[in-house]
């Protein structure tokens, strides 16, 4: 037989559909969280976990976006209250409701960060996965700032370069076929990760409609050349050929300011080479030409874009 409080919840949770399905939508959203502090008083996680998925889906499809919100952050502090690690279903579900969510609301961001917060558990920078997903919510909004930085801390190259064909292809000039992805190579060796760097690099030659038909390396573009040859140099921890690839190729290299900021950084990381420290760090992770494209090519530049982990790190 069931308990008065168990024959209570019942009452509400029909209460709360009869709400949701008469367009009582605040209603409903009270009725969301009282029993949220129930359940939760309760510990039952796992009722708790699926009625705040449901609830806030059901909310954010209605439009009902500052409530579907809420929601979603309770959401969040359930995950982190019952222990639940980092996995591709949740990961799924989060970033859903990410994209459900208006970009002109504050809870939006609110719950982004704790979002890549709960999924800092093996990685202190937030789970690949879940960067991922953010980064092609951002990408499908034309957001290509946004879109970068979760795209740095993912584990797809290809995905990345993909944007960045599409991003050069639709808002680059030719000329500048080779900046867009000097600039991701660079960051993520920077980044000491050197595999995102490889990857990125071979799918941004093999899918650009103009490199493909290149048949490199050698490539037309010496940019794109010294790059390659930079990728071998790391990989086989050649510290000489590095002096010498930034020598022959310094011409390219000046293109942009931040290329000798970012070799000088790639230099201390990946072959103990120490310099004397920079008085000049680029001013965001995209620098020179790339950073004003990227910002012309924004649907808005001031929409409250996460910031977490997004510079590039410490150039000392």
């Amino acid at each position: 037989m069931a308990t008065r409080g168990e024959r209570g919840v019942v009452r509400v949770l029909d209460k709360l559909e009869a709400s949701v399905n008469s367009g009582q939508y605040y209603e409903a959203h009270q009725m969301y969280r009282t029993l949220y502090f129930r359940y939760l008083s309760q510990k039952k996680y796992a009722e708790l976990l699926k009625l705040l998925h449901k609830g806030s889906t059901v909310l954010l499809q209605h439009d009902q976006q500052g409530s579907g919100a809420d929601l979603a952050i309770l959401l969040i502090d359930v995950l982190n209250k019952s222990e639940i690690k980092p996995c591709e279903e949740w990961i799924e579900k989060l970033a859903k409701l990410f994209e459900m969510m208006s970009s002109s609301i504050p809870e939006r961001e609110i719950f982004l960060t704790n979002a890549v917060k709960w999924s800092m558990d093996a990685n202190k920078k937030g789970h690949p996965l879940l960067h991922k997903k953010i980064a092609e919510v951002y990408w499908k909004e034309k957001k290509y700032t946004a879109a970068h930085k979760h795209f740095l801390h993912s584990s797809d190259g290809a995905a990345y370069a993909n944007m960045l064909v599409e991003l050069h292809t639709t808002k680059g000039l030719k000329s500048e076929i080779d900046l867009f992805i000097a600039q991701a190579v660079l960051q993520f060796l920077c980044l000491r990760n050197i595999q995102m760097a490889t990857e990125t690099f071979d799918k941004y030659t093999e899918s650009h409609p103009t490199i493909k038909n290149d048949k490199g390396p050698p490539y037309l573009f010496p940019l794109l050349n010294f790059l390659w040859f930079l990728l071998r140099a790391i990989e086989q921890r050649h510290v000489n050929q590095f002096k010498i690839l930034r020598s022959w190729y310094a011409i390219s290299i000046k293109r942009d300011p931040n290329y000798s900021v970012y070799l000088d950084n790639i230099g201390r990381i990946w072959f103990g080479i120490e310099v004397q420290r920079k008085t000049r760090n680029p001013n965001s992770v995209f620098g020179g030409l790339l950073k004003s494209i990227i910002g012309d090519a924004d649907s808005s530049d001031e929409d409250g874009e996460y910031e977490h982990n997004a510079t590039v790190p410490d150039l000392d």
